[in-house]
């Protein structure tokens, strides 16, 4: 019996690593992943927890979700884009260039009229009304979601053509934060997510109320590129998941 004994334990010490050598290994990828710039911070964030769960490597390319769009038109070898709103996700899929039911909202934007200077930003936004500052900083509302938005909330409150020579234009969100944050601005129309940090705002600022705007619905989508890609699915699937969600709301964004 002991003979018999170390023999089934010989037999079997050869046959595992053979069972093992067996089953294909799953290796990790680098997928590219366009993203709008309001979301530059979280997604860093993200994009770290991905690859510590998952072993694949998101390498990400932030800008203004026009100025990705024309990118992925052009060639360019994104594997996602993660817009700044739901229309440029459904325009790929309409176009053939993104898998229509990988299309998902992975957070809602907020608008926020800000400045880094305490009590210069008054929480009702009147200081649009009264004037008292020399620029206005907001990114391009024709690349822009946010942009389009600061645009909708000035005509809203009546006072677009009275602010208009005053606006310095970003090319993107994060551009538009800079020109404040460097004092080239007195104060700007920036993403919530910018400026908020552990359930406060840094600075000054008023939240601007949804009502003035048109939703920021912001829709992550999967490219043709990527679909071939597990790395691709699995982020994702990782976007919807609840590690990816409380970095989202920790930034200030409605799910």
């Amino acid at each position: 019996m002991p003979f018999l004994g170390c023999r089934n334990w010989r037999l079997a010490d050869l046959v595992f690593p053979i069972l093992v050598a067996l089953v294909p290994a799953v290796s990790a990828e680098e997928i590219e992943v366009a993203v709008a710039a309001n979301f530059t911070g979280p997604m860093q964030e993200i994009a770290a927890s991905f690859e510590k769960a998952s072993g694949h490597k998101a390498k990400l390319i932030f800008g203004a979700t026009g100025a990705l769009y024309a990118e992925i038109k052009n060639g360019a070898p994104f594997d996602a884009l993660l817009a700044a709103d739901s229309e440029t996700a459904t325009r790929l899929v309409r176009e053939g260039d993104a898998v229509a039911d990988s299309q998902f909202t992975y957070a809602i934007g907020k608008l926020v009229l800000w400045s880094p200077k305490p009590g210069f930003v008054d929480d009702q936004g009147e200081i649009l009304r009264n004037g008292r500052f020399e620029h206005l900083s907001i990114c391009n509302p024709k690349l822009a979601p946010y942009g389009a938005a600061s645009e909708e909330t000035m005509k809203a409150l009546g006072v677009y053509e009275l602010l208009r020579p005053k606006i310095v234009e970003g090319q993107n969100v994060t551009q538009a934060y800079q020109f404040v944050a460097s004092g080239a601005a007195e104060l700007g129309f920036v993403a919530l997510s910018q400026v908020f940090r552990n359930g406060q705002i840094q600075g000054s600022a008023w939240v601007v109320p949804p009502k003035l705007y048109s939703p920021i619905r912001q829709d992550a989508v999967l490219l043709n590129k990527g679909k071939s890609k597990v790395a691709g699915a699995e982020l994702m699937k990782f976007l919807r998941g609840e590690t990816a969600r409380a970095i989202i709301r920790s930034y200030g964004y409605g799910l």
